[in-house]
């Protein structure tokens, strides 16, 4: 199969017709309906169903599709990699970062990474969840990650950053806002966002509130913390969320304390079985960063002070840490 040949299919899928597609990419659509059957006859079965109006996807093209969208990707990642290798960078490091990470760490690793390894190009990808980051990791697509353990990965390393906590973000007009710190059991009956039942940040809810002696109430998921804090502002529930979400300015957001809330901790990854030399100096980036940021933890638990990247080891760290997302 061609490169050309998948970019014209997709074009055909996502367009639903063949005029369309031609026209997105720039070309006749005489031509392109013969490439998409070229296609068709070399993978031995149909990929598209052809009516007067639209096109439609038979199950192997919608296969095609949705695999063929992340090889693509995957293809010009590579190609910019390898030309920004050829202008002279030392390497090309891919981060995942999770959620409020995103903005507060990221900035923090890029300028320190920027001022001690100056040849190397950083690709950021943010607001990631951890699932995604350990497959990620697993298969070669990042080499980093900063996300919430834990991780169920034998050749995922961890290194633990810092430990957070979960409080309540309720929106202004909620009665608990005029509370100063919350009891769990305050939030029984209430309509919850949340994110998604697989990210770590649920499973610790989840458990956090049956300890407490209820069964959260979820009436909406949402991947980003902005896109959860935004429906708290809406009025649509409220959400628990790891402190550091506080950095987000919501007009008609409130946060309020936990009492005795469980902790969330905050890792840097990488797969154990592709560490360079490049990778590994990348990752020291960590323990330079000031208490504010990465390298400290906030609240180090007393019977596991944090280790250094030296002594960090290639499994998950020794306290199994919590889970986010």
């Amino acid at each position: 199969m061609e490169t050309r040949h998948l970019k014209y299919f997709i074009a055909v899928a996502e367009e639903r017709h063949f005029g369309r597609a031609a026209k997105r990419l720039h070309m006749a659509q005489p031509p392109l309906s013969q490439q998409i059957r070229q296609l068709e006859e070399q993978l031995g079965t149909p990929l598209l169903l052809r009516t007067t109006r639209r096109v439609d996807l038979t199950p192997a093209g919608q296969v095609l599709l949705d695999r063929g969208r992340l090889l693509l990707q995957e293809l010009e990642v590579l190609e910019e990699d390898v030309k920004q290798v050829g202008a002279g960078a030392t390497g090309v490091i891919r981060v995942g970062f999770t959620g409020t990470a995103t903005y507060r760490l990221m900035p923090s690793i890029v300028q320190a990474a920027r001022r001690t390894l100056p040849g190397l190009r950083i690709t950021v990808q943010g607001e990631m969840l951890t699932p995604q980051m350990e497959s990620a990791l697993e298969e070669g697509r990042i080499d980093a990650a900063v996300l919430r353990p834990p991780v169920r990965s034998g050749t995922v390393a961890l290194k633990l950053l810092e430990q957070d906590q979960l409080v309540a973000a309720l929106p202004a007009d909620s009665p608990l806002a005029d509370k100063g710190i919350l009891e769990l059991a305050d939030l029984a009956g209430q309509d919850f966002i949340g994110y998604p039942s697989y990210s770590a940040v649920s499973s610790i809810v989840v458990d956090a509130c049956r300890k407490a002696g209820f069964q959260p109430r979820l009436l909406q998921e949402a991947r980003e913390t902005s896109t959860l804090l935004s429906l708290v502002a809406a009025g649509m529930g409220i959400a628990l969320v790891p402190m550091t979400s506080r950095m987000f300015s919501f007009q008609g957001v409130v946060f309020r304390p936990l009492r005795n809330p469980p902790p969330v901790d905050l890792a840097v990854a990488w797969n154990r079985d592709a560490e360079t030399p490049l990778l590994r100096s990348f990752l020291e980036l960590f323990d330079s960063l000031p208490a504010s940021g990465a390298g400290k933890q906030q609240h180090p638990p007393a019977e596991q002070p944090a280790q250094s990247l030296s002594e960090a080891q290639p499994t998950a760290a020794a306290k199994e840490p919590r889970r986010e997302n």
